[in-house]
């Protein structure tokens, strides 16, 4: 019976990697999720920045091409001074034309201004760009780094499955059920050391002539709480 006991012992230390293994592997789409916000958090600002500077540059090219209109306006209403007949006329056309000439200093100014907040818009869309890419390297970085990791635990679950198999078949069917059904109820463990008179499962104190059956390992005790299967070592007994 010591040789079963030890066998499941070392069935639940198999079964506790592989536990974690897969924990580990499971967990990898919210890893990429997680590092992955960021990026969408980067490339969302960029996008807004692309479309202000967009606005900008249709708000300066529409600008530019009232200027150019109104210069145009202006060239023709200085064409027109030789049909002007009388003084009063004259100085009507004159002050048209002043008023135009204002406008033109207005919207080089509107110009002007602006051009100066495409020119900070153009270089924030810059730095934002360069977020993403250092963003992007950085994700790219950790997705690598975490394909190698996954790689090497699939091949340590694959190994530890063919340990696993050839210890089962060495431990007799009902006692292995009741083995996956404690490991399935118990949250992944179905053997637990005995220490200090205590279930280090469930905390649960344990009778001392129970405990003293525990200590001998000879044959399969559950605890009167948890139902997990108990065990006793020296090692657990004097922990470092």
């Amino acid at each position: 019976m010591k040789d079963l006991i030890k066998s499941l012992v070392t069935l639940q230390e198999i079964d506790t990697r592989i536990i974690e293994k897969r924990f580990f592997i499971d967990k990898v789409p919210l890893r990429i999720y997680e590092v992955d916000e960021p990026l969408k958090q980067a490339k969302a600002e960029l996008e807004k920045m692309k479309q202000k500077t967009e606005s900008l540059s249709k708000k300066k090219r529409e600008k530019e091409q009232f200027l150019e209109g109104t210069n145009e306006k202006i060239r023709k209403m200085k064409g027109r001074v030789s049909e002007i007949k009388t003084n009063k006329e004259y100085q009507a056309h004159l002050k048209e034309i002043e008023t135009s000439e204002k406008e033109i200093t207005a919207i080089e100014d509107e110009i002007l201004t602006v051009m100066e907040e495409l020119d900070t818009a153009l270089r924030q869309q810059k730095e934002k760009e360069e977020k993403v890419n250092r963003e992007v390297e950085k994700i790219n970085a950790f997705k690598k780094e975490l394909d190698r990791e996954v790689e090497e635990y699939e091949k340590e679950l694959a190994s530890l499955k063919e340990e696993r198999a050839k210890l089962v078949a060495s431990i007799v069917p009902d006692v292995y059920g009741r083995y996956m059904m404690l490991l399935k109820t118990g949250g992944g463990v179905a053997v637990t050391p005995a220490r200090n008179e205590l279930c280090t499962g469930c905390n649960m104190q344990i009778p001392p002539q129970l405990y003293v059956e525990i200590r001998k390992n000879e044959e399969i005790i559950q605890c009167p709480q948890c139902l997990r299967i108990l065990y006793y070592s020296e090692d657990q007994a004097n922990p470092a």
